[in-house]
């Protein structure tokens, strides 16, 4: 049986450097972009040129109805995945007293309501069709440390860290593992923004990482051999504690 795996938010970053390194160890990747089509289409190019299969799927995480309708249309006409990679999220960072409440329900309907919106209409068929699979959240440093700013983010990490735990525990019987990512800062869109040159000194590798270096990790939790992993969350930032 090729395997095939999901990736919310592939068409840039982490997403897509996780997209491209699967389809490398040939999974049949199923793409996912919110508005960027242009982008999901040039990855999927790219992804086709190993040998694999690739397709985009397009809707909103936050969209709890345009998620269960779009999977669920695909996964009865596609088969159901192997995996899932749960990348998809957005920051909109503010101190807490100026925060807006569309900052903070943009973020947390996101990035913590997309853990459900997503995983809701496929764990089911996961279950039923007896799959082995893999699902991978990813969370944050900010979710394990908190950081000033980003208290929207860091209750939508944090959170998602603990949805992570308690899934694990109610799929491992069925011998579907559920683990989490905790990207420190890493050369993406999402960090443009930021004073990178003045975080480096407080890293001591001194140095962002690469989506690739986190893409690695995400292949190896999509293998047979993590297989006995589950419940885990685990840090890629160079040995940073905000």
């Amino acid at each position: 049986m090729e395997k095939q795996v999901l990736i919310t938010g592939s068409s840039r970053g982490i997403g897509k450097a996780s997209a491209l390194y699967l389809a490398k160890n040939g999974y049949n990747i199923v793409l996912h972009c919110n508005k960027n089509m242009e982008k999901a289409l040039e990855v999927q190019k790219e992804i086709e040129t190993y040998g694999v299969n690739a397709r985009i799927l397009q809707f909103n995480v936050k969209d709890r109805e345009e998620c269960r309708k779009i999977l669920t249309e695909d996964i009865e006409k596609n088969g159901i995945y192997y995996g899932v990679v749960l990348n998809a999220g957005i920051a909109r960072d503010n101190v807490f007293p100026a925060m807006e409440d569309n900052e903070w329900d943009d973020v947390i309907g996101t990035n913590l309501g997309g853990f459900y919106n997503v995983l809701k209409p496929i764990v089911m068929p996961m279950i039923q069709n007896r799959v082995k699979g893999r699902i991978i959240a990813m969370s944050s440093i900010s979710g394990l440390s908190g950081n000033r700013g980003q208290v929207n983010y860091s209750a939508s990490k944090a959170g998602i860290i603990g949805a992570v735990k308690a899934l694990s525990l109610e799929l491992a019987k069925r011998g579907i593992t559920v683990n989490c990512i905790a990207p420190g800062v890493i050369e993406t869109d999402m960090i443009k923004d930021l004073p990178v040159d003045e975080m480096k000194k407080l890293i001591p590798m001194k140095r962002a990482g690469k989506p690739e270096e986190v893409a690695s990790l995400v292949n190896y939790l999509m293998s047979e051999d993590s297989s006995y992993i589950t419940g885990q969350v685990i840090s890629v930032n160079g040995g940073l504690y905000l």
